[in-house]
């Protein structure tokens, strides 16, 4: 009874079932808000608070930006369209129609007008502050139909670019130097090379090269004096260029102040310390009042570049610091594998002290970043027509005399978006560096 029992029951399953979704309740959106908004009744008071909170800031917000007027030339005619209150006016004035957009300079490759420019921008705001020369006057040789030929509208379009070229093309000559004597020399003597070959080519080649370059293909951009750019195109140059020159520097002055070679530690040290214990509005005060006096006399520097030098050597003692900690951070024995291996200096530097000390360096590198990026606005104080300094400037105006909350607002905003930008790529950077995982 029981063999024959044992023959026609199975006990075990032959085939698995198919896999089945996991309920409503326990995945997507249901699941991250009963976890997260609604998981106990003090988080449901809490989010029922919150939503009552946005559902009164928005309901105030989203009209004021639904009936905004972007095209409207003053106050005056903002109030006069139908449906419009005074907050719902000047909003775009900070778009880019105002002088400072971020457009300094422009081919001039197309037609133009045969008109003399305006005497006033757009907004009523003096026409000398615009990015540069748009129109030709009516004088002008011209075309048939307003057109000038091609080979002349190249010929007019202003400064060169051939010469920023060149010099760009000597920073790219020393690097191809410097990794071209790398395998056959020691790294001092390689880097050596490379400077000089830089050198050489700025000294002697840059000028003929350009003025060549220049004859033969006569492309350029529009000249803009440094009094002209402003708005977000003067904190966009004046940060971009100082984060991106300051970080070697700041490489620079971390390895020099762990040196062994009491001169340079103490020279960096003198310099970091020197340029922490004072404001960045004094170094820019220096920069544009004290600098000519220590000057040749023949000698003059755009403000423009003085500030950027200035804020480069500010931002690259607090970075230095930051990558001094990075370097703290290492352990002893990565330098002493390197020792084991016949490693250099610089070869232990660049291949392995350095890619982990920047890594755990990144969090403070970009924090100094974003607040050199938002201490741009400091050259106001030199006369540099800022964001903030033509806010100040429209709101002067007859036209928009009253206008607070939107140029604010906008420029608030708009630095919100770099700086906030610049944190997530911090840490989509810093997931991707990760090792510790693998």
């Amino acid at each position: 009874m029981s063999d024959l029992h044992s023959q026609t029951v199975a006990y075990t399953r032959d085939t698995m079932l198919p896999p089945a979704p996991p309920p409503v309740r326990e995945r997507g959106a249901i699941k991250w808000l009963r976890e997260n908004l609604f998981s106990g009744p003090f988080n449901i008071a809490l989010t029922l608070i919150t939503l009552w909170l946005l559902w009164l800031a928005l309901s105030e917000v989203l009209p004021w930006m639904w009936r905004g007027i972007w095209d409207a030339g003053s106050v005056t005619e903002c109030r006069a369209r139908p449906g419009c209150a005074l907050r719902a006016g000047g909003a775009g004035r900070l778009l880019g129609r105002h002088p400072g957009s971020l457009a300094p300079a422009r081919l001039r490759l197309l037609p133009r007008r045969r008109t003399v420019a305006p005497a006033a921008g757009a907004c009523g705001l003096p026409h000398r502050h615009h990015a540069g020369p748009l129109h030709r006057p009516a004088s002008a040789p011209a075309g048939v139909h307003g057109r000038r030929p091609l080979p002349d509208r190249l010929a007019d379009l202003g400064g060169a670019i051939w010469g920023p070229a060149m010099v760009a093309l000597g920073f790219v000559l020393g690097w191809a130097v410097w990794r071209l004597l790398l395998p056959r020399s020691n790294p001092g003597l390689a880097f050596t090379g490379g400077v000089l070959a830089a050198l050489l080519w700025w000294l002697f080649l840059t000028g003929p090269v350009a003025g060549m370059l220049a004859r033969l293909i006569p492309i350029a951009l529009n000249p803009v004096p440094s009094d002209r750019i402003g708005g977000f195109t003067l904190s966009l140059l004046i940060g971009l260029s100082g984060i991106t020159l300051s970080l070697p520097l700041g490489i620079l002055l971390a390895l020099a102040r762990r040196s062994d070679l009491w001169i340079v530690s103490k020279a960096a040290v003198i310099y970091i310390e020197v340029i922490r214990g004072v404001p960045l509005i004094v170094w820019l005060l220096v920069a544009q009042i004290l600098l000519n006096y220590f000057l040749p006399s023949r000698w003059s520097i755009d403000i423009l570049v003085r500030v950027i030098v200035m804020v480069t050597l500010f931002a690259a003692a607090y970075i230095a610091e930051v990558i001094r900690g990075g370097l703290a951070a290492i352990p002893r024995g990565q330098f002493e594998a390197a020792d084991s291996l016949g490693l250099g200096y610089w070869e232990t530097m660049r291949l392995i002290v350095l890619p982990q000390a920047l890594t755990i360096s990144i969090p403070g590198i970009v924090n100094s970043f974003i607040g050199l990026l938002k201490d741009t606005t400091l050259v106001s104080i030199i006369s540099l027509f800022d964001p903030k300094r033509m806010t100040d400037t429209i709101r002067a105006t007859t036209e928009w005399g009253g206008i607070y909350w939107e140029l604010y607002i906008f420029v608030g905003t708009v630095f919100f978006v770099f700086c906030f930008a610049m944190s997530r790529y911090s840490i989509w950077l810093e997931q991707r560096l990760e090792r510790s995982h693998r």
